[in-house]
C-alpha cells in the first residue's frame, strides 16, 4: 500500500481511504455482514484510513466501525485511523434540520462518538457543514482543546470556502480539508485547492466516483431504491443523466485502452492530482473495494491525462452535485 501525508501537520495515511457512508445511510439498504467484511478486506489491504459521520445512519456507522475493528486482527486494527464528520441535527425520521458548531455541542458529540467507536480518541474530527451561527474559529478553538486533551489527534475541515479555510488555519493547524473532488467535481482548483497548498493542508476527496455515477456500473434504467439520496440528486435526473452517462461512455473507450475500468481510471485520475490528496472509494463490498484497489497500479502519463481530460472535461457535468436545498449548506460553493 502506497502512503501519503494529510497536509505538513497532519498524519501518514494509506494512499486510498475508505468513505463508510454507504454502509449505513442514503444508497439504499446495505448487507451487514458484507460490510464488516469490506472493512476487513481493506484493512488487510493495508487501507488505514477509514471515514464516517456520526450521524450516518444516527450512529449505526459507527457501531458498525466499531465492530468491524473488535472483530479485525490486532495488527491492522492498531494501524487503523478514524475520520469523524459531526454537527449534523437528524430527525427520527432521517431529517437533516441544520448544522451545530458550538462549543458545548462539539465536545457532546465526541463524547458520543467515543462511546459508539469504542475508543478513546479520534484521529481527525472535523464539522461536516459551517454552522451559519456559529464563527469557525469558536468550533475550530473547541476542537483544539479537545485535542490539547487527548481526545482528537488532528483537526480537519469540510465543504468550506478558501476564506474560511484561512480563518480556521489562523487558529490552529489544520490536517486536511474534505471535500468532493472528481472528474465532475473540480470546483476545488479555482481557489480552494490553491489555498489548502498554500497553508499546508491536505486534501481528503470523497465523491471520486461521483456517488458511483461514474464508476462505469451506473445504467440508464436502474431503478434505485426509495432511500437513495441519488434519487433526488440531479445529476441522476432525466437528461442530465444521459448527458452524464455520455461523458462516462468516453472514459469508458480512455479506460479500456489502458487495461484499466472506468472506475480505477476515474479514481487514479485524483490520485494523480498531487501526493497532497487521499481519494476516499466508498465501497460497501468487496469486489467494488477490489476493484477501486487496483487504481494504485494504473500510471497516467500526460498523454493519458489529456485523452481523459478530452473524454471528460472540466465542467462537463450536467446538474449540481446536491439539490438546491442542500448546495445552500455549502460554503465551499459560496
Amino acid at each position: 500500500m502506497l502512503h501519503r501525508t494529510l497536509g505538513t501537520t497532519g498524519p501518514q495515511v494509506s494512499a486510498l481511504g475508505l468513505g463508510a457512508m454507504g454502509m449505513s445511510a442514503l444508497y439504499g439498504d446495505a448487507d451487514r455482514a458484507e460490510s464488516i467484511a469490506t472493512i476487513h478486506a481493506a484493512l488487510d489491504a493495508g487501507v488505514t484510513l477509514i471515514d464516517t459521520g456520526d450521524f450516518y445512519g444516527m450512529g449505526h456507522n459507527e457501531l458498525l466501525i466499531n465492530e468491524a475493528l473488535r472483530t479485525a486482527p490486532a495488527a491492522a486494527r492498531e494501524k487503523a485511523l478514524t475520520s469523524v464528520k459531526f454537527g449534523a441535527l437528524r430527525t427520527v425520521e432521517g431529517g437533516f434540520t441544520g448544522i451545530d458548531g458550538r462549543p458545548a455541542a462539539i465536545k457532546n458529540f465526541l463524547a458520543y462518538s467515543l462511546q459508539r467507536l469504542g475508543t478513546d480518541h479520534i484521529d481527525i474530527y472535523r464539522l461536516a457543514r459551517l454552522d451559519p451561527n456559529v464563527p469557525i474559529e469558536e468550533t475550530v478553538g473547541a476542537i483544539a482543546e479537545l485535542v490539547e486533551a487527548g481526545h482528537v489527534r488532528h483537526i480537519g475541515l469540510s465543504e468550506v470556502n478558501a476564506e474560511t479555510i484561512r480563518r480556521a488555519a489562523a487558529v490552529a493547524p489544520i490536517a486536511d480539508l474534505q471535500i468532493e473532488y472528481s472528474l465532475l467535481s473540480r470546483g476545488i482548483e479555482r481557489e480552494i485547492l490553491p489555498t489548502v497548498r498554500e497553508l499546508g493542508i491536505g486534501i481528503t476527496a470523497y465523491g471520486v466516483l461521483s456517488r458511483g455515477l461514474i464508476s462505469g456500473h451506473f445504467t440508464r434504467d436502474r431503478q434505485l431504491a426509495s432511500n437513495d439520496f441519488r434519487g433526488m440528486s440531479p445529476r441522476f435526473q432525466g437528461e442530465n443523466l444521459d448527458r452524464n452517462l455520455d461523458l462516462v461512455e468516453a472514459l469508458r473507450k480512455v479506460a479500456e485502452e489502458r487495461g484499466a475500468s472506468v472506475a480505477q481510471t476515474a479514481i487514479a485520475w485524483v490520485l494523480s492530482r498531487g501526493e497532497d490528496i487521499v481519494p476516499l472509494v466508498g465501497a460497501r463490498r468487496r469486489d467494488r473495494l477490489a476493484e477501486a484497489l487496483g487504481a494504485l497500479d494504473v500510471t497516467l502519463g500526460s498523454d493519458d491525462l489529456a485523452a481523459i481530460e478530452q473524454a471528460v472535461p472540466a465542467g462537463a457535468a450536467a446538474g449540481d452535485r446536491y439539490p438546491a436545498d442542500q448546495m445552500a449548506h455549502l460554503d465551499s460553493e459560496h
